[in-house]
């Protein structure tokens, strides 16, 4: 199991008691096993820069696939939202994570905000932006708009040193709309604005581009009032659909 790199590991949530996760793990493994294509992994495995093995099942056979799985199963709990998602963290197949990925997206109502935690530990370990994203938009996004008070964690998280904590941050807005926090998301924005990596500099952009979706003059007046502070990459993301001028 890859962790980032450069930074110490934290501890690992332990994986609840859930027959619930049991049931769907082993219907899971069963479903996806056989559907194996090894040619198609190792394109799939080359073109995610060899951040995890892949079993090779293109998204509309593990969708189905999926749909399989879950089929007459009972609605989770948190338990067995956690026990799900970390059992598939350590099953070697990449697709066993976007399983995870989804089924976290559709449950994560039922979850409460002492469910950070695994979520946490799903953005740092094996990360890439495949999981990371939706995670961030779907899942961190969901438990701070339910329970405000887990901000506090956002504003640790934007300033980690893990590239992905802070790339979830970022990106943990993106589905508010009217709703967003506009002072944190610019104050974000700012404070990551000289970051040298490519998907933090790609996630100021993208989360200020999707806030120009709700108001676009806001996004322009930010960044013309600071102007050169962000990289060329992060300017033309943000204005991609706005332009500079209204």
């Amino acid at each position: 199991m890859r962790v980032t790199e450069g930074r110490p590991a934290a501890a690992v949530p332990p994986v609840p008691d859930s027959p619930l996760a049991g049931t769907v793990l082993e219907r899971l493994t069963a479903a996806y096993r056989p559907a194996a294509d090894p040619e198609r992994a190792a394109a799939m495995r080359a073109y995610m820069k060899d951040v995890a093995p892949f079993l090779g099942l293109t998204t509309p056979v593990r969708r189905a696939l999926s749909r399989t799985v879950v089929e007459g199963l009972p609605r989770p709990g948190e338990a067995d939202c956690a026990a799900v998602a970390l059992r598939c963290w350590e099953l070697p197949g990449r697709e066993y994570q976007y399983f995870a990925v989804d089924y976290l997206r559709r449950h994560v109502r039922h979850c409460s905000s002492g469910f950070l935690p695994v979520v946490r530990h799903l953005v740092t370990t094996v990360p890439w932006w495949d999981t990371v994203d939706l995670l961030a938009a779907h899942v961190v996004g969901a438990l701070v708009a339910a329970d405000r008070g887990l901000t506090a964690e956002m504003d640790e998280w934007i300033g980690d040193d893990d590239m992905w904590l802070v790339r979830a941050a970022l990106l943990h807005q993106l589905r508010y709309r009217e709703r967003t926090d506009t002072g944190r998301l610019f104050d974000y924005c700012l404070r990551q604005s000289g970051h040298q990596d490519f998907f933090v500099r790609k996630a100021v952009g993208w989360c200020l581009r999707e806030y120009a979706k709700t108001d676009p003059d806001a996004v322009r007046t930010f960044l013309s009032r600071e102007q050169g502070r962000f990289a060329p990459l992060s300017v033309r993301e943000a204005l991609k659909n706005i332009g500079a001028q209204a």
